[in-house]
């Protein structure tokens, strides 16, 4: 690439994947959980809508927030199951309204594992029965551990819904193998502490990652892309460790990924939304992405094709990553909360009307945990999806009411459902 672009030019730039899927320029939207669904967990109008808007916004790819591969472990209430084929009108639907203005949509596939909050699943499982820290676990249940069958059970249903996905439209689908989720969970030592062979050593905890991939593979394809996002590292002790990330994107690379979405944190240890402070050089900080050094180093470790999210504000920055070579996308995802036709302004060189910056209500135990984060933007992605604009400068602590209420009377009406 030459370096006589501008940083806008740059990000205008098209790009190839080696399977030879175009991507009409370097902003992805990075996945968002919108928590759109219907109470049992379907498609509806608002996420079609949604969709289009940002499709519109002039994004490169979208990748949808979690959809989750089981009705019995859903990560919040009104998440999107896809399961089989019953909501498939709807979801091609949505993938002809987030395809528009030749845009890529890739759906991201999900399965929370122990990371749900108490009571609104039967149960929740994970590779071991490992608690959540104290502070948290008045909110999430001990998990139960996961039976050998229940493993396999899940990396079929990770390849039905991928092959649903396909069939329905999108142009990609994504494993959520980041933030504390249940491929992160396999891959961590601290929450995977089995001894046979899906933990006991780094290689091990990975089987269960390779697996879905594989079967995914079989499910959708060589051409139909496949990516990732994972974690650079979970920032836990005994976790999972950059080193150990490393030899996880040099074996995916190796199997054929298509590609690397790179992020950081877990619930516990929430770095990817900027309200855990990591220790950083003042260099570092000044380049804004809180994971570059690390991309850097898969750079330098393979060629699959890399895309970073968390941390990014101007055009400058982007383009200069880029360039750098260090990587081949720019993930955006609150801002575009905020700013639905922010890529717009950005290819053209120009900034965004609003800044994003952290969402603090002053409560200690909630801004901690980083969940003000998830419940302010997710109203945001409401209103865009009622066919509204965002309110940028919305109280926290009004969201935060609302936000509260909202969700323990959707987890209620979940509970009900499932409980008939």
């Amino acid at each position: 690439m030459t370096n006589n672009l501008s940083s806008a030019q740059v990000l205008a730039q098209p790009f190839t994947l080696p399977n030879g899927t175009v991507l009409k320029n370097r902003l992805a939207k990075s996945a968002m959980s919108e928590t759109l669904g219907t109470t049992d967990n379907r498609v509806t109008d608002s996420l079609i809508r949604l969709y289009q808007r940002w499709a519109e916004g002039g994004i490169g790819l979208q990748i949808t927030g979690n959809v989750m591969i089981d009705q019995r472990a859903i990560g919040e209430p009104n998440n999107v199951v896809v399961e089989d084929e019953r909501d498939l009108a709807l979801l091609s639907a949505w993938a002809a309204a987030g395809t528009k203005n030749g845009t890529q949509l890739w759906m991201q596939i999900n399965h929370p594992g122990k990371q749900s909050p108490k009571g609104l699943n039967k149960e929740n499982v994970s590779p071991s029965a490992i608690p959540f820290k104290k502070d948290m676990a008045a909110f999430f249940a001990t998990p139960r551990e996961l039976t050998d069958a229940e493993i396999n059970d899940i990396i079929q249903r990770f390849a039905r819904t991928a092959a649903v996905a396909k069939k329905a439209g999108f142009s990609g689908v994504q494993i959520h193998g980041a933030h504390g989720y249940l491929v992160s969970q396999f891959l961590s030592g601290h929450h995977n502490t089995r001894t046979d062979q899906w933990g006991g050593n780094p290689e091990n905890r990975r089987r269960f990652v390779l697996s879905v991939f594989e079967a995914m593979r079989a499910a959708v394809g060589s051409d139909f892309p496949i990516g990732i996002k994972l974690n650079s590292a979970d920032f836990q002790r005994g976790g999972f460790t950059e080193e150990e990330s490393l030899d996880v994107i040099r074996a995916l690379s190796a199997a054929g990924i298509d590609l690397i979405e790179v992020s950081g944190g877990t619930y516990e240890a929430p770095v990817m939304s900027g309200t855990k402070k990591m220790e950083v050089k003042d260099s570092t900080r000044q380049r804004e992405a809180y994971f570059l050094e690390f991309a850097e180093k898969a750079r330098a470790a393979v060629t699959t094709p890399l895309m970073l999210t968390g941390g990014f504000r101007t055009v400058e920055v982007m383009g200069d990553a880029i360039t750098s070579g260090a990587i081949d996308l720019v993930g955006v995802a609150r801002a575009l909360a905020i700013e639905p036709d922010a890529p717009n302004r950005l290819l053209a060189g120009q900034k965004t009307r609003h800044a994003v910056k952290p969402i603090m209500t002053g409560i200690k135990m909630i801004d901690k945990m980083g969940l003000m984060e998830v419940a302010w933007y997710t109203r945001q992605l409401r209103r865009i999806a009622e066919g509204k604009n965002p309110k940028p400068n919305e109280s926290p602590l009004v969201s935060l009411v609302c936000g509260m209420t909202g969700n323990g009377w959707n987890t209620f009406k979940t509970r009900r459902l499932r409980a008939s």
